[in-house]
């Protein structure tokens, strides 16, 4: 196989201000859009997320897709007009779903990984950056094999509380670098960090 440089894998997250990535009822209600807030734009051209996550995710993105005026059943909210964006770029990415249990999707981009070890190969491989996109326990997996390199939070001024911690306290240490922190409307906070190795 034909060696290029290291593809960054970036995860990205709207967190509350105690990290957590969904609140009690396993849904962050404190977060009002879904759009992609995090600057990664066009230095990305792929997805990375987990089996658990990829099934409500499709069907989010493709119902605003087919009635972007209709309220999404998940937040009860319009699309905003960066969330339609968002809708229109994302079924054309290649999505990399880690699971064993799924073998079909609407979307014809979407690849099927069923070992973490075809992860690493997909970095290996020529192109931009790719986005994890989650969930939680895939970002934590992923991190513990040292295949993350970038984390990027959103921080609302919020403390959710329950159980869905970005971070476990069984958690390894790890070190991190700040690389951009930004103050956003509502009191929000853009951090961006390179995980330090």
């Amino acid at each position: 196989m034909k060696e290029y440089p290291m593809r960054k894998l970036i995860s990205a997250f709207k967190v509350s201000l105690d990290l957590k990535f969904q609140g009690p009822g396993d849904y962050a209600d404190w977060v009002p859009a879904w759009s992609e807030d995090y600057d990664l734009g066009d230095s990305i051209d792929a997805c990375v997320l987990g089996g658990a996550m990829y099934r409500g995710y499709e069907g989010y993105w493709s119902a605003m897709r087919t009635n972007p005026a209709a309220p999404s059943p998940m937040t009860g909210t319009v699309a905003t007009a960066d969330e339609l964006k968002w809708a229109e770029r994302i079924p054309d990415l290649p999505h990399y779903v880690l699971t064993r249990a799924m073998t079909e999707s609407q979307w014809p981009n979407t690849r099927f990984l069923n070992d973490i070890d075809r992860i690493t190969e997909l970095k290996q491989q020529a192109g931009k950056n790719i986005y994890l996109m989650g969930g939680g326990a895939m970002f934590r997996r992923l991190m513990a094999e040292g295949l993350v390199d970038e984390l990027r939070l959103i921080v609302y001024p919020i403390a959710a509380g329950g159980t869905n911690d970005l971070f476990t306290h069984d958690a390894s240490r790890q070190p991190f670098r700040l690389l951009n922190a930004k103050r956003l409307d509502d009191g929000l906070m853009r951090l961006d960090y390179a995980v330090a190795r």
